[in-house]
């Protein structure tokens, strides 16, 4: 078996539950809901992605997880990975999962939510978007991006999740969007405010 890999790098987690939390980042070539190609967009189902995941290299099982253990610091404890996308759950198997595991990671995914979990993942991030499907039934994290044409945050009223962030919709919009998701936040303390602190910080 191989991954298609667009690129692993160790970083610090830049938004939601996990902010600040070294990982190594691997990101998975492809998605379904959009190409990545820009002529592609308009008739994209996510149409605001702002992720370069196109291409990549192809890695096998234990190729992949040598170098996920390669980057992480020499000695250092509480290994901790996120597979991330494009939309990782396209590639991602029961057998990588083993063995990141084996590997002594912990394991979280960032999905859109169209793909069933294949198996054992500590930590499910989902952020679905407006006209596609949502395959998962429960997630720790949910993350809208905000607003979204066609998203309601009210329709995940009753889906189960331990935490729930409004992302602003990133783009020349940003102030307005910032503003709009901080007044939801405020009417409806159930959620949570969102950044991508990553981007403040200067790092991937």
């Amino acid at each position: 078996m191989s991954y298609t890999v667009h690129e692993i790098f160790l970083t610090a987690q830049g938004e939601g539950a996990n902010l600040g939390r070294t990982a190594v980042f691997i990101r998975f070539a492809g998605c379904n809901l959009w190409s990545g190609r820009e002529e592609d967009r308009a008739d994209a189902v996510c149409r605001f992605c702002d992720t370069e995941f196109r291409g990549g290299e192809k890695y096998g099982l234990d190729a992949l997880v040598d170098a996920a253990a390669a980057l992480w610091p020499e000695g250092a404890p509480g290994r901790f990975c996120v597979l991330t996308g494009g939309e990782p759950l396209l590639q991602v198997d029961a057998p990588l999962l083993d063995a990141l595991h084996a590997a002594g990671f912990t394991i979280a995914v960032e999905t859109n939510g169209t793909q069933s979990v294949p198996g054992a993942i500590d930590w499910v991030c989902v952020s679905p978007k407006a006209n596609a499907p949502l395959a998962l039934t429960r997630a720790d994290e949910l993350k809208l991006v905000y607003p979204q044409t066609g998203l309601d945050p009210a329709a995940f009223d009753g889906f189960p999740a331990q935490h729930r962030w409004l992302s602003p919709m990133d783009g020349p919009m940003l102030a307005d969007s910032t503003a709009a998701a901080a007044a939801y936040c405020l009417r409806h303390p159930e959620w949570r405010l969102n950044i991508q602190a990553h981007k403040a910080w200067g790092i991937r």
